[in-house]
């Protein structure tokens, strides 16, 4: 029989959930169908390309303007970039329309249970199935910092899940937000995904599907899109990620640094709130809860909707080379993906400390990696170069 003090303690963790969103909704200055100032730190409108992404695209034989005309198509092998320092994601205005949202796909991770492998001494039974439960509506009231990543792959436009997360060196500003490594890179056999955006609070009113036929862009958005200027993650994804996970699923996280598609105020005081991500959680065993959020996309959902579990953690290992990831009982699916895991630090303080990575092909659970320094190194290259920016 299972215990009943993750259901005791998952009362504290929605409640802490709710009390990190900000008091007070999207405003009419923030509106996504609103005129927005040009960006206060150029002069120039968020649509154009900066010297240095310019040069960077030249340098890889790619016209900047023939990309943004739609060469960004063109996923020939010499044309995806896949190092580190290739990183490009020049803002194409008006491309992310509320009809091509609702039509991205989800990335799925999912293992059979003849992909585990491993010392099964690290690895746990099986957790129960949690049922994903419904996120309260509206969303900048009870999850504030949640919200969609959606980008362009080979296979067409797709989506994953991420949070808001606090930059150390920008304290009140931060444009940072954290997801899975398999949301921004394909991993060991091709590049960087393109296109990728950040909406913060996604169908805030957790309407249908029909019920979104018409519905206004605020609706849909209602911070707005905010452009990944930089992302980041870890070299262990870059060189052994695959469609599966594989033995970079344990380092499958990655960090955005995001900018406003129209207009120049940070995500974090646009939404209200961030939280700090702990790279110091205790062992598995001494957390009580963790709770995932975000946007299942695979059947039966829909990816409208934010959903939520939480669930006492377990280990489960992949590879007896790679660090044990956490898991829990979770019936969310693909789409969820990236999206943030939080528990109750030392402190008593809501802290990111994972995000989804994989799940079975049946669903009924999530594993996440554990964030350690290696995470932290990419979180901290991050923040500094957002400093410098």
């Amino acid at each position: 029989m299972r215990s009943i003090r993750p259901l005791l303690a998952a009362t504290g963790l929605v409640a802490a959930l709710a009390l990190t969103a900000t008091a007070c909704g999207p405003s009419e200055d923030n509106a996504a169908d609103k005129p927005a100032a040009a960006d206060s730190a150029g002069g120039k409108d968020s649509g154009s390309l900066s010297d240095g992404l310019a040069d960077t695209l030249k340098k890889h034989g790619v016209d900047p303007e023939k990309w943004k005309n739609g060469e960004w198509k063109n996923w020939d092998k010499d044309k995806w970039l896949r190092e580190a320092k290739d990183f490009v994601n020049p803002v194409i205005e008006g491309l992310w329309q509320p009809d091509r949202m609702k039509s991205a796909k989800d990335p799925a991770k999912t293992m059979a249970a003849g992909d585990l492998s491993g010392d099964q001494g690290v690895t746990d039974p099986e957790p129960a199935p949690v049922e994903a439960e419904r996120e309260k509506t509206p969303y900048h009231d009870y999850a504030a910092p949640v919200g969609k990543v959606f980008f362009d792959s080979p296979e067409g436009a797709m989506v994953c899940s991420g949070t808001v997360v606090k930059d150390p060196e920008n304290p009140g500003r931060s444009n940072l937000v954290w997801t899975a490594g398999h949301c921004v890179h394909a991993g060991s056999k091709g590049g960087w995904y393109r296109n990728i955006v950040f909406v913060p609070a996604y169908n805030d009113k957790g309407k249908s599907a029909a019920a979104l036929k018409n519905a206004q862009p605020q609706e849909i958005a209602p911070y707005g899109a905010y452009w990944a200027d930089w992302a980041t993650t870890s070299g262990e994804w870059l060189a052994d990620g695959g469609p599966t996970g594989g033995e970079g699923a344990p380092y499958d996280y990655a960090v955005l640094h995001v900018k406003p598609e129209k207009g120049s105020k940070s995500l974090e005081e646009t939404v209200g709130n961030a939280l700090p991500v702990d790279f110091d959680a205790p062992e598995i065993s001494k957390i009580s809860a963790m709770g995932a959020w975000g946007y299942p996309a695979a059947p039966p959902y829909n990816g409208l909707i934010m959903h939520k579990c939480v669930d006492r953690p377990g280990r489960l290992s992949v590879s007896p080379s790679t660090p044990t990831m956490y898991r829990i009982g979770c019936t969310m699916t693909g789409g969820s993906s990236g999206g943030g895991w939080f528990s109750e630090g030392s402190d008593g303080k809501l802290a990111l400390v994972s995000n989804t990575s994989i799940g079975p092909v049946t669903s009924g659970w999530l594993a996440g990696p554990h964030l350690g320094k290696g995470a932290q190194d990419v979180f901290t290259a991050m923040s500094k170069k957002s400093d410098s920016q």
